[in-house]
């Protein structure tokens, strides 16, 4: 097994925060994200690490963010560790390379756009109790892993610590104002069809996502990470057969096994047996494969 990143450290750059994956460095009018291996679950990060997770998450970042300029431009400059504005050491460069991308500094707009196109997760559990999707009605008698008649809009706050929570429309409208929710719910469904399209060819369906937005020099980007297995739902299409739980290429493999554990979902979290990890790294890496076309160098 590789070595994991656990916590990025540079010598000629400040830390600026240190999320539960991200590292995030100040380089002036610019940051640096640095995507470590570390892994959380249920809002805790875990004790293990997991190896090429944080080469995936930002290599397929860089994909889309490449790919989808056309939908609406990003805070994404490169991912070349020769082209970022540091001095770094030859040990630096090898570890951020594949991991790290330059982006725009600038103000994060403070909603969380979700996009679903089946229902399933936290939008199953309230349908199963409400027979509506938060605030949104829907047909009767659907199952969990059914597709929805349209992909729909379901935002959430953007929780510090803690859960985001579900918050209408008409709430958000109040408060970024209507110009700007109207622009991130139309963004947000053009991104999430033409990569579900694209990975629908590719054997995946993308269930449902999530994205992020900053502001910068007047115009909103799409920030963060987009269409990876922590901010999306990517089930094997060939496998997916609603009334259950699908195959997916997301972090649910290690949430079902914590589910098996006794543990109360707070700090510290249990450790991932060796199995688990490694299982972890194969659908890490499938994923990767599947949307790219390419193998993780």
């Amino acid at each position: 097994m590789p070595e994991a990143y656990k916590e990025i450290s540079l010598k000629n750059a400040e830390l600026l925060r240190r999320g539960k994956v991200r590292d995030i460095f100040d380089l002036g009018d610019k940051l640096l994200f640095v995507a470590s291996d570390r892994i959380s679950a249920f809002d805790v990060v875990l004790p293990n690490a997991i190896p090429y997770k944080g080469k995936v998450l930002n290599s397929i970042s860089a994909f889309w963010f490449r790919k989808l300029k056309d939908i609406i431009p990003s805070h994404f400059i490169t991912d070349d560790v020769n082209e970022f504005p540091i001095e770094l050491t030859s040990d630096e460069k090898d570890m951020l390379d594949g991991r790290s991308s330059l982006v725009h500094k600038g103000r994060m707009i403070d909603v969380e756009c979700v996009v679903r196109g089946y229902l399933d997760g936290s939008g199953w559990r309230c349908y199963e109790q409400t027979g509506m999707l938060f605030d949104i009605s829907l047909p009767s008698g659907l199952k969990q892993g059914d597709k929805l008649p349209e992909p729909l809009f379901t935002p959430t706050t953007k929780a510090q610590s803690g859960h985001d929570e579900p918050v209408s429309f008409s709430q958000v409208k109040e408060k970024i104002g209507t110009e700007r929710a109207e622009y991130l719910r139309k963004k947000s469904i053009d991104l999430y069809m033409r990569a579900y399209d694209f990975a629908y060819e590719r054997g995946l369906v993308l269930a449902d996502t999530k994205f992020e937005f900053t502001e910068a020099g007047g115009e909103i980007l799409l920030a963060d990470e987009i269409f990876t297995p922590d901010s999306s739902r990517f089930w094997d299409r060939e496998a997916h057969k609603p009334g259950g739980p699908q195959s997916s290429f997301d972090k649910q493999f290690i949430r079902d096994w914590l589910e098996t554990r006794d543990w109360d979902k707070t700090p510290p979290a249990p450790s991932l047996p060796r199995s688990v990890i490694e299982k972890s790294v194969e659908k890490y890496l499938e994923v990767y494969r599947k949307i790219t076309g390419k193998s993780l160098s």
